[in-house]
């Protein structure tokens, strides 16, 4: 909630106080007593456990044997409508695949020409079957195999599934989602972060799932959610598994210029010098042939890093219209004060294969603040930019 918030700010910075509004639902408060975080503060409608487990006031008469459900203060449903469309596209999930659009047709140049070069007269099959791959994206077994290798995420255990499964019901029910077509995923991280994998999965970080309260990481996980029903997820491992050709591309280039270098300082440096001046003087050729789109792959990374950071609003406002906007507040309000204290609040970045919409991969346990081109390359609004257009949404609830 990819989800990110990828700048810190110098000092600290006063926020107006949020104005009285009611909370959908009462939550608990924390689960952890001794949370080392500092906690954020306390907004108006947010209900305490006992308000929460007796809405009414008059106190449930329990005998001392009996325990408190984990899912206790959720708002109960009867009948749960779902949504005639459980998936659509808004327009920052479209401006992420025409921005993508350079990067595929890189690879699609390439794959043609190894094609061609492999195999004389059946180019044409090498490059089909690269289109239809990309079917694998949507391939439950494939993007399994791509959470559990590259993204290290893992099932749940019991325990873990009892935690959540009520709480994902519950936001699931609110928006009007089949939550079982999702699968809910754990990362073993000491960060607070939570991320929409691939176009089915939805991962929590294990420190998450231990200090957040049930309010607050329903937030998170409603949060994700609005990821992957406005095809924030889908369209952004799309371009990914499209943009891998030209990645590899781009990384023998970058390994065959180290090459030359390391050559150069040794006894062939003449002829080093030379093969570094021909293939420079072979790319630039080729740049300066296709300047428009040699300009569109360079200017391509800082719009697409701009449309994701919009996406992420547009999953706040999705956790806002389910009713979990104060508690997502509540869980900002927490990384801003972990990354000014240089403690747990980073998270993964967008770059992974799939991994998109993480809720916060800050810079502070990094160190120091970014460079110019680190903020406009961030894929996350800062934290106060989050909080800001979360305010009028909470004022008119």
């Amino acid at each position: 909630m990819t989800t990110p918030f990828d700048s810190a700010h110098p000092g600290r910075i006063s926020l107006p106080e949020a104005p009285a509004y009611p909370a959908a639902v009462p939550f608990p408060s924390p689960r952890c007593p001794d949370e080392t975080i500092p906690p954020p503060p306390p907004y108006p409608g947010s209900a305490t456990p006992s308000e929460a487990a007796h809405p009414a006031g008059k106190p449930e008469q329990q005998s001392g044997s009996e325990k408190r459900a984990p899912q206790e203060g959720l708002g109960r449903r009867g009948r749960v409508h779902l949504a005639k469309r459980q998936r659509g596209i808004d327009a920052t999930a479209v401006g992420q695949l025409l921005l993508q659009l350079p990067s595929f047709l890189a690879g699609l140049v390439i794959v043609a020409t190894l094609s061609h070069l492999l195999f004389p007269g059946m180019g044409w099959l090498g490059v089909l079957l690269w289109l239809a791959s990309g079917a694998m994206a949507f391939h439950r077994p494939t993007e399994r195999a791509l959470a559990r290798h590259l993204l290290h995420l893992r099932h749940p255990t019991p325990g873990e599934l009892n935690r959540l499964e009520p709480l994902w019901r519950e936001v699931t029910a609110r928006t009007g989602v089949e939550g079982r077509a999702y699968e809910l995923w754990i990362e073993d991280s000491d960060h607070l972060n939570a991320l929409a994998a691939a176009v089915h999965i939805v991962g929590i970080t294990r420190f998450s799932l231990e200090r957040l309260s049930d309010g607050q990481l329903a937030a998170v996980l409603a949060h994700e959610l609005g990821h992957h029903v406005r095809g924030h997820a889908w369209s952004l491992i799309l371009g990914q598994w499209y943009a891998v050709p030209g990645r590899f591309a781009w990384a023998a280039v970058r390994r065959l210029i180290r090459l030359v270098t390391v050559v150069g300082c040794g006894r062939m440096s003449f002829w080093a010098a030379v093969l570094l001046l021909a293939v420079g003087a072979i790319v630039l050729a080729v740049a300066w042939e296709y300047w428009f789109l040699t300009l569109t792959l360079v200017a391509a990374p800082y719009l697409l890093a701009a449309v994701t950071r919009r996406t992420e609003l547009r999953a706040d406002h999705h956790a806002v219209a389910a009713g979990f906007g104060p508690m997502l507040a509540e869980v900002l309000h927490l990384m801003q004060a972990a990354e000014r204290e240089g403690g747990h609040a980073t998270g993964s970045a967008l770059s992974g294969c799939g991994k998109t919409a993480a809720i916060d991969p800050g810079t502070a346990a990094r160190g120091g603040r970014r460079s110019l081109s680190g903020k406009l390359l961030s894929s996350h609004p800062d934290y106060y930019t989050r909080l800001h257009h979360l305010a009028p949404y909470l004022e008119r609830r």
